[in-house]
This record gives C-alpha cells, sequence and structure tokens, in this order.
C-alpha cells in the first residue's frame, strides 16, 4: 500500500475512537440505540485494505483481519465487505421494525438476533460493528420483553379459558341438577358442548378434571331426562287406558232416553277425562274425536227430542186452549146433570191430551179450575134446594168415589202412572162433592 493509501488507515484509528466513544454512549440506558450507519456509504472509514490484501475492520478493541482481497482495487475489496456488513445490518434493523411494530415473531427475532450477535466477533464484514452489536442487544431486549409478553397474554389466555370452561362446567351442573326444561337444557349443553370445542390453552391436567365434571354433568341431566320420560310414558299409558274407558263408556250412552241423568253423567265424563292427563298424542287425538263424537251424538238425538216434544207440547196447549172454549159454554143453571157430565168429559179429554210447555201450565189450569168451581158451586146450591134427594146423592157420590179409587189403585198395579193420576184427580174431585152431599144432609 503506498503512504497515500496509508492515510486511510491512520483516518480508521480515528474511526476506531469514534466508535469507542458511541460504545461508551451506548452503556447509557436508552430505550433504543440509533440506526446502524450504512456501510457501504463509507468503507473506509470502518476498514482498509492493506498492501498484500488483507481486510481490516475497525474495532473498539483495534484493528481485526476479516479476509483477503486480491481480485481488483482495494475500494472494490472494502464496498465488498461494506456490502456484506449491510446485509447483517439490513436483517437487524428489519428485525428491530418487526419487533417494534408488534407483527414480528420474538421467539423468531430471539434467535435470529443471537445468530447475528455470536457471528459478529468473526464476522467477516466492514461497518460500524460497535452500533450493530448495541442493535443486537437492543434487538434482544425486546425479543425477550416480547417472550415475556407473549408468555404472560398466554398464562393471562390461559387463565381466562380455564375460568370460562369452568363457568360452562357450572352451568352444565345447575342444569343437570335443576332444570326441568328438557328441550332448552339439551340444546343448551349441546351449545356448551360446542363452545367447549373451540377453548384452547388449558392445561391438560385442569382440562381433564373439568371435562370429567362436564362428562359427568350431562350424564346426569341425560339420566334426569331418561327417567322424566320413562315416567311421563308410564303416565300416558294409564291415561291411555282411562280414556278408552271413558269412550266406551260415552259410546253406550248414546242411545240413552233418559236425558236429564245422561246429560249430567256427560258432564262427569268430561271432568274425569281432564283428570286422566295426557296420553300420547297420536292416541290422545283418536280418543278425543271418539268421545266429542259421542257426545254430539248424544246431544243431537236429545236436542232433536226436546224439538220434538216442545212441538207436541205446543199442539197440547192448542187443543186444550179449544177444550177451554168449549168448557165456556157449560150451562149448570139449566142442567146441571149434563154439565156436570159435560164437564167430566173435558176433564178425561183434558188428561187424554198430555203435557203442555211449562210457562202455559198456571195459565191453562186456573181457567180450568174456574170452569169446575163455576160447575161445582151449581151443585152445592142445588144440594141444598133438594133435601129429599140428598141421601140419594150422597150414596151415588160415595159410588163414585169408590169408582174412581178403585181404577187408580188398579192403574198403579199396572204401572199406568199417568191414569192413575187422572183417577186419582177424578176421585178427589168426587170426594169434595160427596163431602158437600154429607154436609147437606147434615144440616137439614
Amino acid at each position: 500500500m503506498t503512504e497515500h493509501e496509508a492515510t486511510p488507515g491512520t483516518t480508521g484509528d480515528s474511526g476506531a475512537g469514534a466508535v469507542v466513544e458511541e460504545t461508551k454512549v451506548e452503556s447509557t440506558p436508552v430505550t433504543a440505540p440509533p440506526p446502524v450507519p450504512v456501510a457501504s456509504d463509507h468503507p473506509d472509514r470502518w476498514g482498509r485494505v492493506d498492501e498484500d490484501g488483507t481486510v481490516y475492520v475497525k474495532t473498539a478493541e483495534g484493528e481485526r483481519a476479516v479476509g483477503s482481497w486480491q481480485a481488483g482495487e482495494p475500494a472494490e475489496g472494502l464496498a465488498h465487505f461494506a456490502r456484506r456488513f449491510d446485509d447483517i445490518r439490513t436483517e437487524v434493523e428489519l428485525l428491530v421494525t418487526r419487533l417494534s411494530s408488534g407483527a414480528g415473531d420474538p421467539k423468531h427475532a430471539l434467535t435470529s438476533a443471537k445468530h447475528v450477535q455470536e457471528s459478529l466477533a468473526e464476522a467477516a464484514v466492514v461497518g460500524d460493528l460497535a452500533a450493530l452489536a448495541a442493535r443486537v442487544e437492543f434487538v434482544l431486549v425486546k425479543a425477550e420483553e416480547g417472550l415475556e409478553a407473549a408468555k404472560a397474554a398466554k398464562d393471562e389466555a390461559r387463565a381466562a379459558a380455564g375460568a370460562r370452561k369452568l363457568e360452562l362446567v357450572e352451568e352444565a351442573e345447575v342444569l343437570a341438577n335443576e332444570s326441568t326444561q328438557w328441550k332448552a337444557a339439551g340444546d343448551r349443553l349441546r351449545t356448551i358442548l360446542d363452545e367447549w370445542k373451540t377453548i384452547r390453552g388449558v392445561d391438560r391436567k385442569t382440562d381433564e378434571q373439568l371435562w370429567r365434571r362436564f362428562s359427568k354433568a350431562r350424564d346426569a341431566f341425560n339420566r334426569r331426562r331418561g327417567s322424566h320420560f320413562a315416567d311421563l310414558d308410564r303416565q300416558r299409558g294409564v291415561a291411555k287406558n282411562r280414556k278408552q274407558e271413558l269412550v266406551d263408556e260415552a259410546e253406550r250412552l248414546i242411545t240413552s232416553d233418559d236425558w236429564g241423568p245422561t246429560a249430567g253423567r256427560y258432564k262427569d265424563l268430561m271432568v274425569e277425562w281432564k283428570a286422566a292427563g295426557r296420553a300420547p298424542k297420536e292416541a290422545d287425538d283418536a280418543l278425543w274425536q271418539r268421545f266429542r263424537a259421542a257426545q254430539d251424538a248424544f246431544f243431537a238425538r236429545r236436542s232433536d227430542a226436546f224439538s220434538e216434544r216442545d212441538a207436541e207440547f205446543s199442539t197440547n196447549a192448542k187443543l186444550k186452549e179449544e177444550l177451554l172454549a168449549e168448557a165456556e159454554h157449560i150451562d149448570p143453571s139449566h142442567d146441571l146433570e149434563a154439565a156436570r157430565a159435560q164437564l167430566y168429559k173435558i176433564q178425561e179429554r183434558w188428561d187424554a191430551i198430555g203435557k203442555v210447555p211449562r210457562e202455559r201450565v198456571r195459565d191453562l189450569e186456573g181457567k180450568l179450575r174456574s170452569i169446575e168451581e163455576k160447575v161445582r158451586g151449581a151443585v152445592d146450591a142445588q144440594w141444598r134446594r133438594s133435601d129429599p134427594e140428598a141421601e140419594a146423592r150422597v150414596a151415588q157420590f160415595r159410588e163414585r168415589v169408590e169408582q174412581f179409587e178403585a181404577q187408580a189403585e188398579k192403574a198403579r198395579a199396572s204401572g199406568d202412572k199417568r191414569r192413575a193420576e187422572q183417577a186419582e184427580a177424578q176421585a178427589k174431585q168426587w170426594r169434595e162433592w160427596l163431602a158437600a152431599a154429607e154436609q147437606a144432609v147434615a144440616s137439614r
């Protein structure tokens, strides 16, 4: 190397001093050291090439040979080794950028930075090694911090995952022991299981313990639910049998003509139906259709019968009104015996007609009684006027009383209630006339 060329070596010594100063400054704690200078801009600041082609880099401890350059000009050799330095610098700066932005992997950065740090002592490069070492140390510190932060985040995530799984287990245990909302609880347990599968990071021991509790809760719920539905099936079987009995009775009652008691029994059957509980749905629906059909059939028959009866009663009322109109013409003042005979025939026809609507009974019966009282009054008056015949009338009336009483007794014996009642009514009337005749005889 020429004397002129040796000058940069001296300058390089001065540069080494500058590096030492920067290193001393670096010893002062800072958040981040300044960026490393690009070596290829001024490679002669950081190294030299001697006369035999040996390439040196300037360090705080002095020069260190990093290689040999025989291919061309010394400046080209320095530039070559400076570019190699810049490649390492670029790698380190990329690590700094990624760690600072949070996009880098601290573990990968730590490994890369350690590799660079270990290689710097013998690296065949020319550049500011002290600044690069400080930058690498910064990367190591940031990577360690990142690892600690990642570890803390992982621990926090693990704790959160464990806490969430514990919440899910406790919820599942409550459902297993208390819930009777079988469908909703079953759906919720499935949702819990789906969420459980998405939770990661819980340590194996804790995860296995929580899983055993969750599985136990699910099994307990399934057993309770199975037992409930088994009991429900038994209850529904009993309900089905009971409802079948009620349907059978309802169908037997369809043809009953005992309207009042049968209608009451249908009401009782409805109460018993509700008390029987639910049978299996398909069977319950079919039995209900039969039960309602039986009810409808009976009440339709009753409605038809009542309509027919009401029509008959209305007709009877019209017939009795016609009898009353006829009875109004009875005149006991001219021919008492004829009047009595006519009244007797009207009474027999009246009884033979039968019942009338309830709201017409009092009016019609009252009008007939008025006519009967008119004839009875005329009879009483005649008795008082014809004393010689009073004994004969007494005997005649007594005979008629006995005759109607005998007829009533005979009708009762044969089960003819209506004729028995008619005979008793006539006997009662003749008994009254008998009493009046006897009174007339007694008071002569």
